[in-house]
Order: C-alpha cells, then sequence, then structure tokens
C-alpha cells in the first residue's frame, strides 16, 4: 500500500452535519470514489470538505445553502420581505439550537487546524446573511476566507458543467504553463484534433459579446469552435484539469464523476485524476452512480503504484449512516470478476 504523508486529510470525521449525525471515513486516498444509492449522503461528504477547507468560513457555507436554494424569508424594519439562506439546514435535524455543533475534520492528525467547529450562534444572523449574499452577487472576487493561513484551495466540479466563466477565470490561471498542456491533453481525450486553446469575449460596452468563453482551434479549421460545441465530455473533461491545476496543495470534489463520461475513456480519465492529484498534491473526493466508472477507477487505482485510491460505499439503516471500504486487494478482485459495489 501507498503511504502519502502529504494528505490533507488521511480520515474524515464529520458529525451534526446536514443528514449525517456521525460518520467515520477511517481511511481517504489520494483519491477517494465514494458510491452509494441516492439520499445516502455522497454529495454532503463532498459539502463537508468544502466547508473543511474554507474552515467553515460562512462565504463558503453561505454558497453551500444557495446552491441548494436552501432559504428562509424575513422580514426588514420597513416591514418588506427578503430571503436569506437558513442556517439551521447545515446542522443535523435541520436544528436551530445554539448549541448543536458541527464538527469537520480529521481524528488522525494532531495539528491545530485538523478539525473545525461550527455553532449556530457564530454565524450572521438574517440580516448579516442578505448583506453577504448581496456583497458576493456583485463583487464576486471578494472572499475573505482566504485570509486565513489556514484556508486550502477547493474547487467544486460536477454534477453539471463549470459555466463560461468559471473555466475563463481557471484559465487565466494555467495560461501558459505547463498546466496549460495538460488542459489541451486532456480535451484531446475526447476530440483528437483539439490543437489550442483561448479564452475571448468579455469586452466593455457596446463591444461586450455576452461574457468570456473558451474556443478551440481545431486541425485543418481556420476558425476556433466554442469548446461546448464539442459536446459536454470535451467540456467536462477540460474543466476537471482545469481543476485540478488550480486546486494545488488543496482538494477538488468532483460530484457524480461520471456525467459526460463515455464508458471507452473512463480508464483514460482515472488514469489522468490520480496522477495530476499526485503532481499537484490534491486531495480527491468524487461520488459515483456508475459500475463502467467504478470498475476504470478500480482497475487504474490497482495499477498505479505510486498513487493511492480508495474506494467506499455508503449505506443507511436505521442506527444511520456507515462506511463499506474496499481494500486494493478487494479493488483488484472487483475490477477482475466485476463484482457490484455500488
Amino acid at each position: 500500500m501507498v503511504v502519502d504523508e502529504r494528505l490533507h486529510l488521511p480520515d474524515l470525521l464529520i458529525e451534526n452535519f446536514r443528514g449525517i449525525e456521525s460518520l467515520t471515513l477511517p481511511k481517504l486516498g489520494r483519491v477517494t470514489l465514494l458510491t452509494g444509492k441516492n439520499g445516502v449522503g455522497k454529495s454532503t461528504v463532498l459539502e463537508a470538505v468544502r466547508a473543511y477547507a474554507a474552515q467553515g468560513h460562512p462565504t463558503i457555507l453561505h454558497e453551500l445553502l444557495t446552491g441548494r436554494r436552501e432559504f428562509s424569508t424575513f422580514t426588514d424594519e420597513d416591514g418588506d420581505f427578503f430571503v436569506a439562506p437558513d442556517w439551521s439546514a447545515l446542522f443535523h435535524g435541520r436544528s436551530a439550537s445554539k448549541k448543536i455543533e458541527i464538527i469537520i475534520g480529521s481524528q488522525k492528525k494532531k495539528t491545530k487546524d485538523a478539525r473545525i467547529k461550527i455553532q449556530r450562534k457564530s454565524l450572521p444572523d438574517e440580516f448579516e446573511s442578505r448583506k453577504l449574499g448581496i456583497r458576493r452577487r456583485y463583487n464576486r472576487r471578494v472572499s475573505d476566507e482566504e485570509h486565513s493561513p489556514n484556508v486550502m484551495a477547493c474547487e467544486p466540479l460536477g454534477p453539471g458543467l463549470l459555466t463560461d466563466e468559471r473555466m475563463a477565470v481557471l484559465w487565466d490561471e494555467v495560461a501558459l504553463t505547463d498546466d496549460e498542456n495538460q488542459a489541451i491533453q486532456a480535451l484531446r481525450l475526447v476530440y483528437s484534433d483539439a490543437e489550442r486553446v483561448a479564452v475571448i469575449g468579455g469586452g466593455q460596452p457596446p463591444i461586450r459579446t455576452g461574457g468570456r468563453r473558451v474556443v478551440v482551434r481545431i486541425k485543418d479549421q481556420d476558425i476556433p469552435v466554442p469548446l461546448r460545441s464539442l459536446g459536454d465530455g470535451a467540456a467536462r473533461l477540460f474543466g476537471l484539469a482545469l481543476a485540478l491545476a488550480n486546486g494545488q496543495n488543496g482538494f477538488l470534489v468532483i460530484d457524480e464523476a461520471e456525467n459526460g463520461i463515455h464508458h471507452s475513456i473512463q480508464r483514460d480519465y482515472w488514469r489522468m485524476v490520480l496522477q495530476a492529484a499526485h503532481n499537484n498534491n490534491v486531495q480527491v473526493l468524487a461520488t459515483t452512480h456508475s459500475w463502467d466508472c467504478v470498475r476504470a477507477f478500480a482497475q487504474e487505482a490497482v495499477d498505479n503504484d505510486e498513487v493511492y485510491g480508495v474506494l467506499a460505499r455508503l449505506e443507511r439503516d436505521n442506527d444511520g449512516i456507515y462506511l463499506i471500504e474496499y481494500s486494493e486487494e478487494d479493488l483488484e478482485v472487483c475490477a477482475e470478476q466485476g463484482i457490484e459495489v455500488r
């Protein structure tokens, strides 16, 4: 077994977060793939990692709530209605108690920042929450959480595609670097004639063209084409490569990792993820419902002697949520025999 001392989270403890009262993942890999039925809590684990990476900062928690449209209605001093995030939705049982505490982090790590604790009383009230939302809407580059020395990068991906604007921002960080070539190589997994990539648009009125977008130069074609015109698979892989590059020394969480990826290139997909995660010191947690995705991950994890991959299935019963882990030996048998582990 590969021992990776650089892992940000060698294990994961989650308490009182959303639908998870208590869950321990005793062993995480450089790349960890979670399976399980709908509603069991896979996406919640990814959200917990995002909260941990941001050290529980309200701006990220605000983003998690607005992503699920979890709002409450309030009345201001003028009697006008407004909506603000429903902070109670973050706490197990949607508790509004100021005593309940969310705990996310590692049991094994002994550092000061190994775990975060979030209490309802430490979060903004409804009026401060409204101001926070307005600020993020009109100044999207504002991110107070980055001022904390313990905050780590955490790029979220899926289940849908990255927006054009987000891809443009990520591209800005890798342009003219080796990571630019890696992104183009990822694109070529589904579109082999892709030669070069650029970001265009975003000018000021009257020449604004509807925002920035990624375009691709195709072999033997004079006019670049929009990335999205090449299909969801191309956009997905290109965005994945950008996210892996921008998540350096942090995390990447991928919800429904199989989306847009044909079964014939699943092994190429996971080979790229495993190697890029290792090279960039990115810890990846992903979810899937697809057997093709699980099998390809298992095959690549077994074949890669340098990077440790973990497969685990979440289950839920009357006592709550629990984990079934698969060792490297289990992965090898599953990959060879086609044993169902979803």
